[in-house]
C-alpha cells in the first residue's frame, strides 16, 4: 500500500476507500456486497453514502422537520442492515454518511470533501426504463465526471458471481 505523509511529518498508511450509494432499492445491496468483497480482499473501507432528497412540496416548519427526522431515522436503519451484511463477509471497517440534497451533487461533494475515496460503487437496475436515475445522471456526465474511477455493478448479479470476481 502506498503511504502519505502528514504536514506533521508522520507517516500515514493511505486508507483506500470503496463509497456505496445506499438506497431502499434492491440492487443497492449488491453493490454493498461488492465494495465489501474488494475491501475484504484489498483493503480499505467501505464507506455507505445515503442521501435525503429535498422535498418538492412545501411544508410547515413543523412538519417538514419531522419529515426530515424520520427519514434519517429510516436512513440509518437502512445503513445499520447494510452494516450487518458486511460483517457477514468478516471484518472490515465501515463509515456511514448521511447528507441532504440531490443525490448526484452530494455523491461529488462526498468525494471531493473526502481524499481517501479511490472508487465509487453503484448498482444498476434491472429494468426496462434503464439502469437507474443516479446511474444514468453520472453516466450522462461523461468521463471525467468525478476524479474517481466509477463501477457499476448488474443489480441481478448473484452474490456468489460476486464473489468470483472479487
Amino acid at each position: 500500500m502506498a503511504e502519505t505523509q502528514d504536514h506533521d511529518g508522520n507517516d500515514n498508511e493511505y486508507k483506500r476507500k470503496f463509497l456505496v450509494v445506499v438506497d431502499d432499492t434492491p440492487e443497492a445491496a449488491k453493490a454493498v456486497t461488492f465494495a465489501a468483497l474488494r475491501v475484504r480482499r484489498t483493503g480499505g473501507t467501505v464507506v455507505l453514502l445515503s442521501i435525503i432528497e429535498p422535498d418538492h412540496h412545501q411544508h410547515w416548519l413543523g412538519v417538514e422537520e419531522i419529515m426530515r427526522s424520520e427519514a434519517w431515522n429510516a436512513l440509518n436503519t437502512l445503513q445499520s442492515r447494510q452494516v450487518a451484511r458486511i460483517a457477514a463477509f468478516g471484518s472490515i471497517k465501515v463509515e456511514k454518511v448521511i447528507r441532504e440534497g440531490k443525490k448526484v451533487d452530494e455523491v461529488e461533494a462526498q468525494i471531493a470533501e473526502d481524499p481517501d475515496i479511490a472508487i465509487l460503487v453503484l448498482a444498476a437496475a434491472d429494468s426496462a426504463e434503464g439502469p437507474g436515475p443516479l446511474v444514468a445522471s453520472i453516466a450522462t456526465r461523461g468521463a471525467n465526471a468525478f476524479r474517481v474511477p466509477v463501477t457499476v455493478v448488474p443489480g441481478t448479479i448473484s452474490d456468489s458471481d460476486l464473489a468470483a470476481l472479487c
